[in-house]
């Protein structure tokens, strides 16, 4: 079980307006956790993990975890890094000759054959700093490369049952780049195309080594790429807003649940950018092995000089997160994780060099050094990145104990 320290802090004020988001139904429900170093302040949870059947929401309920895959896969990347399998400054194509001779869309290109030569090659850094040149296919889906994406079966949000990491990145490499190597940040395939390189470099399915580095050292026996036969009664129902644009429409629709087989099956597309499943006190174990540089419970992960290199701005001079549909302002991008340079509106200003990520589905995830404090939401509203919800629960959490 978690334990809490006991400081005489009250959260009332976070847990109602919880509470609020979930009796609205703009969220389906909401787990959170709130920590000061890693000692847990508070743990709630708020709402059924499905509404049909009232299905509790506890420590045991199973989320997909979508883009705060993204955060495991770039720690799994730099345990290769720390053994010598690669430098941060190699050429991709180094190691995935697919990715060598890369051309580049031109400037107001209007098909996807109007291209250029890229001027340099894609760096190891650039694929874990999203600043390699790719894109997701869904980021501006009406654009000529992701248009061209999803032509060429590259969808993030149904790759495909043929499709595999080494496929993808074939297809990837057949296609021109949106932009010069390291001259711009955008969302992109680029976490997935890490997960090939680990499997390049390690020799080992990328299940199977995060399984050998991260899982079973950490004791997350919960997190895999499918929910097994016997945990498919903890796994969550994701739901569906009736206005996809609207972030505070109430999300009625089911739109993914425990019924889909699919669930249930290992993938062929192990996507190190968005497909596990997990747990709250599974992401909690890995968030405290990372407020702890590197190491927790006995098992060392990283050394703290990584984690401290991945917590470093990454990106060219004045280039920083950027999307069309959400707004991160005063953020640049490190091996993996977002950093915060300002704090954010009604946030103090301890919140300045945080560093975090989530998934679109609304599992977030961020550590405050200044603060000392780190936080921990997770819900199943398709889409809920960046939601109201998730920057109330991180204002609130910065008020009462930051």
């Amino acid at each position: 079980m978690t334990t809490k320290v006991n400081k005489n802090l009250d959260f009332t004020e976070l847990h109602e307006r919880m509470d609020w988001y979930v009796n609205e139904g703009v969220i389906p429900f909401v787990s959170t956790l709130v920590l000061e170093g890693d000692d847990v302040l508070d743990q709630s949870f708020h709402g059924s993990a499905d509404h049909a059947s009232e299905q509790p929401l506890n420590a045991e309920t199973i989320f997909r975890m979508h883009s705060s895959t993204k955060i495991v896969c770039s720690i799994a990347a730099m345990t290769l890094w720390e053994q010598g399998g690669f430098k941060l400054d190699d050429p991709l194509e180094k190691f995935m000759p697919e990715f060598g001779g890369m051309q580049v869309l031109k400037a107001n290109a209007t098909a996807i054959d109007e291209t250029e030569p890229a001027q340099s090659s894609i760096l190891i850094k650039q694929i874990m700093s999203h600043t390699a040149g790719f894109s997701y296919g869904f980021i501006e889906p009406n654009s000529v490369i992701d248009t061209a994406y999803g032509a060429h079966g590259l969808n993030s949000f149904a790759p495909g049952t043929e499709l595999t990491l080494e496929s993808m990145c074939q297809r990837l490499g057949a296609l021109p780049l949106v932009y010069q190597p390291g001259t711009f940040w955008r969302y992109s395939f680029a976490t997935d195309v890490l997960a090939r390189l680990i499997e390049v470099i390690s020799g080992q399915r990328f299940d199977e080594y995060l399984k050998e580095t991260i899982f079973e050292p950490l004791k997350m026996h919960d997190t895999d790429f499918y929910v097994p036969e016997e945990k498919l009664d903890r796994l969550s129902t994701m739901y569906l807003p009736d206005d996809l644009l609207d972030s505070m429409s109430p999300c009625s629709l089911p739109m993914d649940s425990k019924e889909n087989s699919a669930n249930a099956s290992l993938p062929s597309f192990l996507s190190g950018g968005a497909g596990l499943f997990s747990t709250l006190p599974d992401f909690l174990t890995f968030a405290r092995m990372i407020i702890n540089g590197g190491s927790f419970d006995g098992a060392q992960i990283l050394k703290p000089d990584t984690l401290a290199l991945m917590r470093n701005n990454h990106c060219p001079e004045g280039v920083g997160v950027n999307f069309p549909m959400w707004h991160l302002p005063d953020t640049t991008f490190g091996l993996g994780f977002a950093l915060k340079n300002r704090p954010a509106e009604g946030e103090p200003e301890s919140a300045a060099g945080e560093y975090h990520w989530g998934g679109i589905a609304g599992t977030h995830f961020w550590w405050s050094p200044n603060a000392n404090i780190t936080g921990i939401c997770m819900t199943q509203r398709m889409p809920a990145f960046l939601h109201p919800f998730s920057q109330d629960f991180k204002r609130l959490a910065y008020k009462i104990a930051g």
